[in-house]
């Protein structure tokens, strides 16, 4: 498994690992399962994935529902059939709950939407506000509010949805932060100092809008998909939908790309390092990633027990310096 907040080389390290060993990757992103959106969730190349398999990319329509329940289901299947295949399953992404509930094997208990209750609750967030709900979820469940940015309109709905529904603290049903995995996993993660990982995201949305990401969402739009449903809430796609409205300008919809990417790697940070203490983290000040890529692959290769630390792998000659040891 391989985890860490965006732009900091997650996908980057997935290919390095392919050259080393023989790997398929499970995206546990939850955004790249739809089709149509490809240059705002960064998907891999497909002449890429065609020589390295990837599972759970371009499985569903913009406006064909995706859940955590569904994740865990297609991934534990993705993940056994690999493994079957006596093939390396690597799991890549940064969706931190998509992550934990299938790491930690949640049983999710079924509360099925409610359509009629949802609508009235996205009707409250565009009349009220995301704060007043978020309010509203802070009052009756403290613990999963503090976990969902009052803008993550989907969550904070869903949220909402299983309360009203149960009268239950939605965090009741959210995976358990200890306990064995349910996997025989290694967990490494990714990290940088923040103004590294903050020029990146810059970058990288500087990137996309030269791909042609304002053209992507047109063309969604354009055939007729709702930029109210939850993939076109997406990163990237909520804010180009609002300037192809004309609410402000594309400078303006960079500004604000570029600044809810951070809040996003924000909570990204705080997910994994609360909710998955067994990841062993690679600074990228201290580590390159073909360092990181032979560090992973010896331990694999060498079968250790999971927990145990290899002795760092020695750089290679375009890699200066002795590679440090993993922090926790």
């Amino acid at each position: 498994m391989i985890v860490g907040p965006t732009a900091v080389g997650k996908t980057e390290l997935s290919l390095l690992l392919a050259d080393l060993m023989p790997v398929e990757v499970v995206s546990a992103d939850s955004t790249q399962v739809y089709r149509g959106l490809d240059i705002g969730t960064d998907k891999v190349d497909p002449a890429v994935r065609r020589r390295i398999p990837h599972h759970l990319i371009d499985i569903r329509d913009p406006d064909e529902p995706y859940s955590v329940a569904d994740f865990r289901r297609d991934a534990t299947a993705a993940i056994q059939a690999i493994c079957r295949r006596g093939r390396y399953p690597v799991l890549v992404g940064g969706t931190g709950y998509y992550v934990t509930a299938l790491l930690r094997g949640f049983d999710f208990e079924p509360v099925p939407p409610d359509p009629d209750l949802r609508r009235r609750l996205e009707e409250e967030y565009e009349k009220l506000g995301p704060e007043a709900l978020h309010r509203r979820l802070a009052a009756v469940d403290p613990q999963r509010a503090a976990v969902i940015y009052p803008r993550d309109r989907k969550r904070l709905v869903r949220a909402l949805e299983i309360w009203y529904q149960t009268g239950r603290p939605p965090s009741q049903f959210a995976p358990p932060r200890s306990g064995p995995l349910a996997f025989a996993a290694r967990c490494y993660g990714l990290t940088a100092p923040r103004d590294d990982v903050y020029r990146a995201i810059a970058r990288r949305v500087d990137r996309q809008l030269a791909r042609g990401l304002v053209e992507e969402v047109r063309r969604l739009l354009e055939a007729g998909y709702d930029p109210r449903l939850p993939a076109l809430q997406a990163l990237g796609y909520k804010e180009i939908a609002g300037y192809l409205r004309g609410e402000y300008d594309l400078a303006e919809a960079r500004r604000r790309l570029i600044r809810n990417t951070r809040h996003y790697a924000k909570r990204q940070w705080t997910w994994f390092r609360h909710q998955l203490p067994e990841v062993r983290w690679f600074d990228r000040r201290e580590w390159t990633l073909p360092q990181v890529a032979r560090f992973i692959a010896a331990e694999a290769g060498a079968g250790m027990p999971s927990g145990k630390v290899r002795a760092p792998v020695a750089p290679a000659k375009d890699d200066p310096g002795q590679a440090p040891a993993p922090g926790r």
